[in-house]
């Protein structure tokens, strides 16, 4: 092999870097997650890495679509944050409250017909809706996926009843309550409200209704960046 494949990204602006300087212990899982997925078979898969607001999706979806790519699978990166309704229209439903939040704020319809179903169609897939940050809709702004490629999305709520039959495989960063809210205000700053009366209550309602963790393919304990490990569920490769 000639090198990694490529990594094709959203147009959103509503990005985050990959992390840097993973240690031997969080490389050798992510690894091993890697050769789990390939090794599910060649032609082209959907990958979701779900958990509570800042259990580390993002950051963990680049490094498994950095892994994948090592391996020579084309990988497509996406994010639900960037198939939330617009703001324009919330003065339709409420979003804003935790109940609200987790009924209303994404568009699940959006997330199958221009991610989701292509993958198993054409190809020509929208690795954004519209951008949060802009509100710009690049619905129309297509990438084709390779027929081995393999699309990773980080977000809450990602196994849905309206999105987890789509996908091959399930990733739940599993984090405690306090974690989130001390991560979510480290990150975003604030006063806290936001992350415990919407996130928090959001969260709450998906656990008691869906209970993501149990539809996990595997669950891996994220509250130390560094020595993360395995809950349940079996990895290639790893001891």
């Amino acid at each position: 092999m000639s090198g990694p494949a490529l990594i094709q990204h959203s147009v959103s602006t509503w990005t985050q870097p990959p992390p840097t300087m993973a240690s031997p212990e969080r490389a050798q899982l992510v690894a091993a997650l890697a050769q789990t997925v390939c090794g599910l078979g060649p032609g082209r898969l959907k990958v979701a890495v779900d958990g509570r607001t800042a259990s580390g999706k993002t950051s963990f979806g680049h490094e498994l679509a950095e892994a994948l790519a090592a391996r020579g699978r084309p990988v497509l990166r996406a994010s639900l944050d960037d198939f939330k309704r617009p703001w324009r229209d919330r003065s339709l439903y409420d979003r804003e409250s935790g109940e609200g939040y987790y009924r209303n704020a994404f568009d699940y319809d959006a997330v199958r017909r221009l991610l989701l179903e292509p993958m198993t169609g054409d190809g020509a897939c929208a690795l954004c809706a519209i951008d949060p940050r802009t509100q710009i809709d690049h619905s129309t702004v297509r990438v084709i996926a390779a027929p081995d490629a393999i699309l990773v999305v980080d977000g809450v709520f990602a196994f849905r009843p309206e999105l987890n039959d789509h996908w091959h495989y399930r990733i739940w960063l599993d984090i405690p309550v306090a974690d989130s809210i001390d991560r979510g205000l480290a990150r975003d700053g604030g006063d806290g409200i936001v992350m415990r009366e919407r996130y928090v209550v959001s969260e709450d309602v998906y656990s008691a209704e869906v209970d993501p963790a149990a539809r996990a393919d595997v669950v891996i304990d994220n509250r130390r960046f560094h020595q993360p490990r395995v809950v349940r569920g079996h990895l290639e490769g790893l001891g």
